[in-house]
């Protein structure tokens, strides 16, 4: 798919819940918080306070590269092989 093809859908679903899997293997998942020419930035879920199994997690708190102050996790739209929304009820 084509660069212009995820900007329009991360476009349209700004404010939902996705998971986004990169070129490099890597999957993303959380809301997506904004969307430029060349990136997309989402707010992770999660994984520090409690995780999405209703118990204390591990791993990073609110977030990294900004948390819920800033701008989250930027990932390049031309990375991205494959974008899925989720459910309200994943997290």
């Amino acid at each position: 798919m084509s660069v212009h093809h995820y900007h329009s859908l991360c476009q349209k679903h700004r404010g939902r819940a996705v998971r986004i899997r990169t070129r490099d293997g890597r999957i993303h998942e959380g809301i997506i918080h904004r969307v430029h020419r060349e990136r997309v930035f989402i707010h992770p879920f999660s994984r520090g306070r409690f995780n999405r199994f209703g118990g204390y997690g591990y791993g990073w708190g609110y977030g990294y590269g900004g948390g819920w102050g800033g701008f989250g996790v930027g990932i390049a739209l031309g990375a991205i092989v494959g974008l899925a929304l989720l459910p309200f009820f994943f997290w």
